[in-house]
Order: C-alpha cells, then sequence, then structure tokens
C-alpha cells in the first residue's frame, strides 16, 4: 500500500526546450510544489488511509530537515517554484516541523509557505509555526458531526481540530482554510458545515473523492459529485457562480448567498483540470511525482546523498516534470489506480 511500482534512473529530456522553469510537453508549468514530510498520521480516515496506518518509512528513508531546506531553496531559486507547501501524512507528527519551516523560511524569505493538516494538536503549535514563518493552513475537515468525524477518522477528536483551527486564525495562518472530503456518509451534514465555516470566517472547499485510498474500494458510481452537493447546498444556501480565482486553481467557487463568503468545489473527477495542473511533488522519502496518479518515481534522495550538486538535481527535476502525462484518466477503461495511497502520496 505505500510502495510505488515503479521507480525510475534518469527521465529523458529528448526534445525539451532549454529554459530553467518545470515544463511539461503539453506546455503546463509547475510553479506549486507539495513537500510531503512524513507518512504517519493522528487520524485514520477511511477514504485515505487503512486501520492500521500505513507501512512505516525507515527513518534513515526519511528527508532530513537540511535536505528539505535545500530542495525547496532549489526549486524556488532555480526551476521557478512560487509557492511551497507542507503535507504528509499529517506534518505535525514530525517533532522538527518548526525547523523545517524555519529553514525554509530563511532560504526563500518571500516565498509562501503554507501547510496542510487535519488541525489535532495544531492548537499547541500554530504560534510556534507562525512565528518559524509558516503562513497559512488548509485544514482537512469533513463533518462538524462528532460521531460522524469519528466515524470518517476512527478517532473521537474533533473537538481539537476545531480547537486547532481557531488557534491557527488568531496565530494570523489565514484564510484558513477547510478541505472537505465529499463522502456519502457525510453529505447530509454538508450544509451544516458550511454554515459553520460562514461562522468561522473559513473558506470552505469541498473535493470530489478521489480513488486514492488504502483499501481500493473507490467506485465511480459511488462517490458524491459537484452537481449532488450543490442541490445539497442550495436547498439552505442562494449559491452563484463565480468560477475561478486563477486558470490553475483546482477549485471552482460559487457566492454564498450574494457574497462576499464563497464556497468551492474540487470537482477533480467529473470536472477534471489537468490540462492546467501546476504542481510538482516531493515524497517524505524523497521521490518526485509529477502527478497524483501516476506511480512513475524519480529517485531525488539518492541523487542529493550521493553528492549532486545543484545543477544535477534540478535536471533530474526537470526531467521528470517534462515526462509527465496528460492526466489521470480516472474515467478512461482500464484504469488502474496508483499503488501509493494519499496518505504516502501527500496530496
Amino acid at each position: 500500500m505505500g510502495i510505488p511500482a515503479v521507480r525510475s534512473g534518469r527521465p529523458s529530456l529528448d526534445g525539451r526546450p532549454d529554459t530553467p522553469f518545470l515544463l511539461d510537453r503539453f506546455g503546463r508549468v509547475a510553479r506549486d510544489l507539495r513537500v510531503s514530510i512524513t507518512e504517519k498520521c493522528s487520524l485514520r480516515c477511511t477514504y485515505c488511509m487503512p486501520e492500521e496506518g500505513l507501512p512505516a518509512i525507515p527513518q534513515h528513508e526519511l528527508l532530513t530537515v537540511e535536505e528539505i531546506v535545500r530542495l525547496v531553496r532549489l526549486a524556488v531559486r532555480e526551476l521557478g517554484v512560487q509557492e511551497v507547501r507542507f503535507t504528509g501524512g499529517e506534518p505535525l507528527m514530525r517533532r522538527d516541523l518548526e525547523r523545517i519551516i524555519a529553514g525554509c523560511h530563511e532560504q526563500v524569505p518571500g516565498t509562501p509557505l503554507a501547510m496542510t493538516t487535519n488541525g489535532v494538536g495544531l492548537e499547541h503549535r500554530a504560534r510556534g509555526l507562525a512565528a518559524a514563518g509558516l503562513h497559512r493552513v488548509n485544514v482537512s475537515l469533513d463533518t462538524v458531526d462528532r460521531a460522524g468525524y469519528a466515524e470518517l477518522t476512527r478517532r473521537d477528536r474533533l473537538d481539537s481540530a476545531l480547537a486547532g483551527i481557531r488557534a491557527a486564525r488568531d496565530a494570523g495562518l489565514a484564510p484558513v482554510k477547510i478541505n472537505a472530503v465529499l463522502m456519502r456518509e457525510t453529505l447530509s451534514g454538508a450544509a451544516d458545515l458550511l454554515q459553520w465555516c460562514l461562522d468561522e470566517e473559513c473558506t470552505l472547499r469541498f473535493i470530489e473523492e478521489m480513488p486514492l485510498d488504502a483499501d481500493h474500494e473507490w467506485a465511480r458510481a459511488n462517490m458524491v459529485t459537484a452537481a449532488e452537493l450543490l442541490d445539497v447546498l442550495g436547498e439552505r444556501f442562494e449559491l452563484t457562480a463565480a468560477g475561478r480565482d486563477d486558470p490553475s486553481a483546482p477549485a471552482e467557487t460559487w457566492l454564498v448567498d450574494g457574497g462576499p463568503a464563497t464556497v468551492g468545489i474540487i470537482a477533480s473527477v467529473t470536472r477534471k483540470f489537468c490540462d492546467t495542473c501546476d504542481r510538482t511533488r516531493l515524497t517524505a522519502d524523497g521521490m518526485l511525482r509529477s502527478c497524483l496518479f501516476s506511480d512513475q518515481e524519480y529517485d531525488l534522495r539518492q541523487a542529493l546523498r550521493s553528492g549532486a550538486d545543484d545543477a544535477e538535481l534540478a535536471t533530474l527535476w526537470r526531467g521528470a516534470m517534462w515526462n509527465k502525462w496528460a492526466g489521470h484518466g480516472i474515467d478512461a477503461e482500464g484504469f488502474v489506480p496508483p499503488e501509493r495511497t494519499m496518505g504516502a502520496i501527500g496530496g
């Protein structure tokens, strides 16, 4: 469940233009870096992790603080990355998270640093992370119903998650965005979640469930679609389509009751946005991935630890992105989900 199918050596650069940026064969340029820093998590969400958790990555295979900082610096200074987001697993599971943030902030002080978290325990670290240089957080929260939360996450930690959201807001990690995966069992509470976010001055984005679950039970016929969600929310709120903030933004937005508050929907499956994707990914064990759904990985950790200089690392990274495929193909006949689950890839 945590092991990728293919780890490759040197990617082909045949036909690639002479540009420093992370260009692919379809004209897309990656400017958004997602850095997974651990496979560990404090929750066991059914659409992400198995009940027993993911297979542990040996400590010596995890990227160190210094390695993460070096790669972030390289990505920003040499490859054109404009935003960095730290993910997991759950990034709060790393005790040295503040050191990672501080090191990156020191090396790329003008670059926005963000984090995706489940919020559990964030109340104790929000101010320290803000002081280290973190700019904002996205918090995964699928429901504000305590029983529903416990069933979905297999943990009764809703109070801690809500406290973490409030602590992040109070620490200035704003705007706090809430990510909610659309699930059949929580759809009836979607309007309650939106109302809670409106009351707490958080921005809510719903995400269609993707075939990245550890148990491989996802089925296209069973997923909740963006259209279904809009029908449910429309029973309580007046929603007005507002489009996307920018062409590469994954979320379509709607004004709620005339605005200014909005709600977003990331329809990864039914309204895919692969043709404008601008992301590049680094796993916790140092593998480059060009797409959530591709098992093609390139071993940046080995290159780092073999003494590669920044120019060699940059060439490897550019090659990995040059070979990015056109899209995930979820609706294609014969689609096969990736071996790595969302918890291992980092979202």
